[in-house]
């Protein structure tokens, strides 16, 4: 197996996608953070609101902003235009399933920007609730499902 970020002598570099054909590309990445049953009573009294504003809501501009900006971020990414940004944010009995669906029309996939939006929107909601504490874990972000380009690809 090859990596397609190294040339020949072992330099990187950003992948030629020129001649790849501009196709419909969709990527859903997951994570979780936990936080405990203590917090997340008190956040649920709440409305899961603090004094920053809505949990949810305030991750998910958070996560948009990033998916918007992973070629900032991500060495070697290239600069797409997102179509679409869709995340699913959940409160459970121990923390918050976070899930996020992006989708463009390009020469590229989308994966990174899903898996970076999903990270962003987890340490955003990190921010938020720790002056309530600091014991939390964010965990299990992954690549779900991504189609279109050469392959397809579902957990």
């Amino acid at each position: 197996m090859k990596l397609t970020h190294l040339n020949k002598d072992g330099q990187p570099g950003m992948v030629d996608v020129s001649e790849k054909q501009i196709t419909a590309r969709v990527a859903t990445a997951s994570g979780r953070i936990q936080l405990g049953k203590e917090v997340i009573a008190i956040l649920a009294k709440d409305g899961f609101n603090t004094k920053k504003g809505s949990i949810a809501q305030t991750a998910i501009i958070a996560g948009t902003m990033a998916v918007k900006n992973t070629y900032n971020t991500i060495p070697l990414c290239h600069q797409i235009p997102i179509a679409s940004c869709k995340f699913d944010i959940q409160p459970d009995e121990e923390g918050f399933g976070i899930s996020c669906t992006v989708k463009t029309n390009s020469q590229t996939g989308v994966e990174m920007e899903a898996l970076h939006g999903v990270s962003v929107a987890a340490l955003t909601i990190y921010d938020m609730c720790k002056a309530l504490s600091h014991d939390m874990v964010i965990s299990n972000i992954q690549l779900d499902k991504k189609t279109g380009g050469k392959t397809d690809y579902e957990r």
